[in-house]
């Protein structure tokens, strides 16, 4: 339960006092932190050799470079006739992404000040922009190293990060005598004791796993040494007779798809008359070092449905999956095709799965064969990357999100942030092994072996997408930062089979959490599957709120129509051996 937050506003002195208890216990916790040598699972030659080669290539374009800079000398000269025109609510020059709440305060439009800041800024970061796109020589993990590097340099330098040039965290000041500084001071001492490099969120309320979060009724009914599998209660007399199974990704806890109860998606599954069984993966330490994708796929995939199979008394089950699960899965049902066991399988759905990896945007920046040996290396002391590590990651990538706004709030505006079960999960993450990342970031990431053919193997078996016959349905989020909605789409067309491709409303966690009731997001549908992305959402019809009934329907739809008896966890061939969420999920 969220904790009740007091309405009563301190006084300065109140807040002075509270303020430097809080510095003198964070001084007192870093002194006793022994300090550690941060890992390195990156090669720094590579990023000076992107950085030196986008100088060259930006050199030897001088006529572009002086049409560029042309442009600036018009943009700078609007500017500052516009900084002297006094005119109140004046619109910002570069349009601002509706993603982009940093300067949601009126008064960086109402003020001649603060709008003269923001101006400034999204001048000069537009222009550092339109410098980097003029080299086109550069490969792809370099042209992506270099806007990653600029991103996180005009991110860092944004007005709103500085306590004199964010007009929230001068009103702020001034309220507080400046005691908001001084506590967020020790709020920063005590994220360094931490010794995790990140920021972290200060939150009113937190959640607890298995109660007010997570707390779908069920029981865990099979486990090995990667996964336990749940299987959660039934809330109608009768259900469909294929049950449902998840599998998620690695990099995270299982949970997004069942946080409070409003917006659980197993609950909500549930309800629609659905057997639902989900995958909880093991959090790995050094014992699993050794487990690649293949043990991933076959320990962990195919013997969670043979056990869901078991558990039901179903002949065959319908797959659903996210993000790197969806990976696993589509493996999963090309080795169940070469073994002739695809009838196990029903359907599948991939939400936000990439399996062609030919164009990765942003990540693209990391996957070189220079970072990769760094990674290797860097793996091989532990036999794992942790949990913060990964993190620290998609941190980065998000930073403004995930990092800045946080610095914001809570070195500057001493601001805790309202509880955030999303957040909760993001931070709840896990361990991915060494020999996991080894076959996946070589063979999948860097050589991008599954769309080619049969390149990839897994148990002695090529990996064929196109010899895949399972109907599937494959779903992308418009605003997916990890996996780009287009190469999803160009990754859907890899299969053999039925193929329906659905694109969802919002980003990569947020639209897959797109409850009915809230009405959100929207999704575009198109049954053709033409060869451009582009050309398919030319096409599609946008239509309003989740995508969850639509996805329910298409399951009915490719499924026997036979409904059976509610099926309750442990009273079919699998005991129930604990109940859910289940200790690997509880396990740190």
């Amino acid at each position: 339960m969220s904790a009740p937050v007091s309405t009563t506003t301190p006084t300065p002195s109140q807040s002075w006092a509270k303020a430097l208890e809080n510095i003198s216990g964070a001084m007192q916790t870093l002194a006793k932190t022994p300090m550690r040598a941060p890992g390195r699972a990156y090669d720094p030659a590579m990023i000076m050799r992107a950085m030196t080669d986008f100088a060259f290539g930006l050199a030897s374009q001088p006529a572009r470079l002086a049409e560029l800079q042309m442009k600036a000398m018009n943009d700078w000269a609007s500017f500052w006739r516009s900084a002297f025109s006094f005119s109140g609510d004046a619109p910002p020059p570069v349009e601002i992404p509706r993603s982009d709440r940093r300067f949601s305060d009126p008064r960086w439009s109402s003020d001649p000040y603060f709008r003269g800041l923001r101006d400034a800024y999204l001048i000069a970061a537009d222009q550092m922009r339109s410098a980097a796109a003029l080299v086109d020589t550069l490969d792809a993990p370099s042209k992506a190293m270099v806007d990653f590097l600029l991103d996180q340099y005009l991110n860092a330098i944004a007005p709103t990060n500085f306590p004199m040039t964010n007009p929230e965290v001068v009103r702020r000041t001034v309220e507080t005598g400046g005691a908001n500084l001084a506590a967020g001071f020790a709020n920063l001492l005590q994220d360094v004791a931490s010794g995790k490099g990140v920021v972290k969120r200060r939150a009113a309320g937190s959640f607890s796993k298995g109660e007010t979060i997570a707390a779908t009724p069920g029981s865990v009914v099979f486990q090995n040494h990667l996964f336990q599998l749940i299987q959660y209660d039934p809330l109608t007399p009768e259900v469909h007779t294929e049950p449902l199974l998840y599998v998620p990704p690695l990099v995270n806890r299982y949970y997004m798809i069942d946080l409070q109860s409003k917006s659980s998606l197993v609950r909500w599954l549930v309800e629609q008359e659905r057997t639902v069984f989900v995958i909880s993966w093991v959090n790995p330490d050094e014992r699993h070092r050794d487990c690649g994708v293949e043990d991933y796929v076959l320990d962990g995939v195919v013997a969670a449905i043979e056990a869901a199979r078991k558990a039901s008394g179903a002949k065959t089950v319908d797959l659903f999956s996210f993000c790197l699960g969806g990976t696993l899965v589509a493996i999963a049902l090309a080795w169940l095709e070469a073994k002739g066991r695809a009838s196990e399988v029903g359907t599948a759905t991939l939400i936000g799965s990439m399996v062609d990896f030919s164009d990765m945007r942003d990540w693209a920046a990391f996957v070189h064969e220079a970072h990769l040996d760094a990674l290797d290396a860097h793996l091989e002391r532990r036999g794992y990357i942790d949990s913060v590590e990964l993190q620290q990651l998609f941190s980065a990538v998000r930073a403004n999100d995930l990092i800045w706004s946080s610095v914001v709030n809570h070195y500057l505006l001493d601001r805790e942030a309202p509880p955030s079960d999303l957040l909760y999960w993001f931070e709840d993450g896990a361990r991915i092994p060494e020999a996991f990342l080894k076959s996946y970031n070589r063979g999948l990431l860097l050589e991008n072996q599954l769309s080619k053919g049969a390149e990839f193997r897994v148990g002695g078996e090529a990996i064929d997408l196109g010899a895949i016959k399972t109907p599937m349905m494959v779903i992308a989020l418009k605003d997916d930062h990890v996996s780009a909605w287009e190469a999803v789409y160009r990754g859907a067309r890899h299969f053999g089979g039925e193929v329906e491709f659905l694109l969802g409303g919002s980003g990569h966690n947020a639209g897959v959490i797109n409850p009915p009731a809230a009405n959100k997001h929207g999704y575009w549908r198109n049954p053709a599957l033409p060869e451009s992305a582009q050309d398919w959402l030319a096409g599609a019809e946008k239509l309003p709120g989740s995508w969850w009934p639509a996805w329910n329907e298409w399951l009915s739809a490719h499924g026997s129509g036979k409904m059976v008896k509610a099926r309750r966890p442990g009273e079919g061939k699998l005991a129930a051996i604990e109940p859910a969420p289940g200790s690997y999920a509880l396990a740190d």
